[in-house]
């Protein structure tokens, strides 16, 4: 049986440096205000801080505010809710996804390529394990950022005639300097892939005074943009994918029947 269609609400928001009260009130503002029910939000990489690199004073544990703040809404409007935080544990620091469901129930994704231009890799460990979720039939992997660099990382498998993922979600802190970059990317990976590729970045200057235009996006399977945001505006915008017109492409070219194997070492 196919997957049923599903709803996916993007936000593209500025972010406010280091200020957790100050993003969650907006992401609060803008998801209460939403005028029609959805399976999943997304929101951009440390959505409750901004890419902040020293996260001594803006870490939290697993039970901690944004934690709480996500389990809340998720509930409230009874969908997931998936973007990334800095994460305090046993010692180490962690960009971690959280993919909340509206049970109180989540997955965790750390972010594997860290950021060292911006020296995210001095004070965050490295995620050492891949993610797959599952909403409503779909197969879901979610990533952070710089991981979207990395094709190895995110590459689909085709097994016993099933595909690994249907979608790729890639939640962002990507600076405007990069935007082509960026989109580019998007559409290799959505091509390269044979899945739908959803990418969320902020707007705004971040701290260190770095602009970010957005350019949240939706890709189909082909690489064409199908939705998004505009340029250095906040938005939210939601989509609904259709499983068959992706199931029929992948039946019609089975360029998967040729992907090569391989094997990605230092995985748990």
């Amino acid at each position: 049986m196919n997957p049923q269609p599903i709803s996916v609400t993007i936000v593209q928001a500025p972010l406010a440096w280091a200020e957790k009260e100050v993003n969650l009130k907006y992401f609060t503002d803008q998801l209460t205000g939403l005028e029609q029910p959805t399976d999943l939000v997304v929101l951009p990489e440390m959505f409750a801080t901004g890419f902040v690199t020293d996260p001594d004073n803006i870490s939290e544990t697993m039970d901690g505010v944004v934690m709480q703040w996500m389990s809340k809404t998720a509930k409230l409007l009874n969908c997931v809710i998936t973007g990334s935080i800095a994460v305090s544990e046993n010692e180490e620091f962690f960009n971690r996804l959280i993919w909340m469901r509206p049970d109180g129930t989540y997955e965790q994704y750390d972010k594997r390529h860290l950021f060292r231009m911006g020296n995210e890799h001095h004070k965050f460990a490295q995620g050492k394990k891949q993610l797959i979720v599952e909403l409503k039939g779909w197969k879901i992997r979610p990533m952070v950022c710089y991981d979207l660099r990395f094709p190895v990382w995110s590459k689909n498998r085709l097994k016993n005639d099933m595909y690994e993922y249907d979608m790729l979600i890639y939640v962002a802190n990507w600076p405007a300097s990069r935007a082509y970059v960026w989109q580019s990317l998007l559409q290799a990976r959505a091509i390269e892939n044979q899945a739908f590729c959803i990418g969320v970045n902020r707007i705004g200057d971040d701290g260190k005074g770095i602009p970010h235009l957005g350019g949240s996006v939706i890709i189909d399977y082909k690489g064409k943009v199908i939705n998004g945001c505009s340029d250095n505006e906040p938005e939210t915008v939601t989509h609904m994918f259709d499983y068959n017109p992706l199931n029929h492409y992948r039946e019609q070219f089975k360029v998967a029947l040729d992907w090569d194997e391989f094997t990605i070492m230092n995985i748990d």
